[in-house]
């Protein structure tokens, strides 16, 4: 798909940021300026955020980062779509860029050690090795790679406590993580190493990279990967996948779930039928009429999230 009119760059850099705040407003203006779409998070740790333009508004957008020192080495992975993924651009201030919620977790200071997509099949069919999904529950729900422990978790705030409790099973192992792009992995690498683990391994640029390099004949990667824009996931080579959004409850859906009777398009699906009542069904029901009506009118329909 290199010759689709969207290019999608997911980038994040880690870095000292001490007067973060003055990046938004230049940001903003370029992003606006170059057609960009998206979200960028800024903080003083550093930058995270996937955004999306025209291919000369993002080459635009990357140069503009490249030529600021702090962010050189900055981890950027790129991919095409047909259509914009985004609704508006936004440049967020936050605490953190990835919000784990522990204090003094500095990647800067020590992360595990990186593993090229290349060498990461042998690292994780080791018997001796501990393979963790550090990404949440429902980004794991549509796909994962072989062998991998699911944390079970609702946000990323929940894994310092998993680990905690699971330290016994990661003592004296291998341990290797992943997630979508590699960034939850630098915090929770640098969090586990504090805690006493020594040997910590983590997927260099993470799912994307590995769909991107490896082929998938010799692929241990099981499913679809989640990405958090409209095209809801993404499979080898980065092609857009089959997983479609519960626009209730948010939640992806596999193309088997979407046969179940408890899914209704923009009304329900099985993730949350049996906990919304009637009425909210009705409200979505209503929701979904109108998106209907504005895209047969051309237009597109926003609105409040269900």
């Amino acid at each position: 798909m290199t010759n689709a009119p969207v290019k999608i760059a997911a980038l994040y850099r880690f870095c000292r940021l001490p007067d973060f705040a003055d990046l938004r407003t230049p940001l903003m203006e370029l992003c606006e300026r170059e057609g960009i779409k998206g979200t960028l998070l800024l903080a003083r740790e550093g930058i995270n955020g996937t955004v999306a333009g025209p291919p000369a508004g993002i080459d635009a957008l990357v140069a503009w980062l490249s030529a600021k020192p702090e962010f050189d080495g900055a981890e950027i992975k790129f991919s095409h779509a047909d259509a914009m993924p985004f609704h508006r651009m936004k440049v967020r201030l936050k605490k953190e860029i990835v919000t784990m919620g522990v204090e003094d977790v500095d990647p800067l200071q020590g992360t595990g050690a990186y593993v090229e997509p290349a060498a990461w099949n042998a690292l994780i069919a080791d018997e001796n090795t501990v393979v963790v999904d550090t990404r949440n529950d429902y980004e794991i729900a549509i796909g994962t790679f072989k062998r991998a422990i699911d944390p079970h978790t609702a946000t990323f705030r929940e894994f310092p406590d998993w680990v905690e409790r699971n330290h016994n099973l990661l003592a004296g192992k291998k341990v290797a993580m992943f997630c979508t792009g590699g960034i939850r992995c630098e915090k929770a690498t640098a969090y586990v190493r504090a805690l006493g683990l020594g040997e910590v391994y983590h997927l260099k640029g993470g799912i994307l990279r590995y769909l991107e390099e490896v082929p998938a004949d010799e692929s241990l990667w099981r499913g679809e990967c989640f990405v958090f824009d409209e095209r809801v996931s993404v499979g080898h080579g980065l092609e857009p996948g089959e997983a479609a959004l519960c626009r209730a409850c948010r939640h992806p859906l596999t193309a088997e779930e979407r046969t179940s009777p408890l899914f209704e398009e923009g009304v329900s699906c099985p993730h949350c039928h049996a906990t919304r009542s009637a009425d909210d069904r009705e409200r979505y029901a209503e929701r979904h009429r109108q998106v209907q009506l504005a895209q047969a009118k051309g237009r597109r329909h926003i609105g409040k999230r269900a």
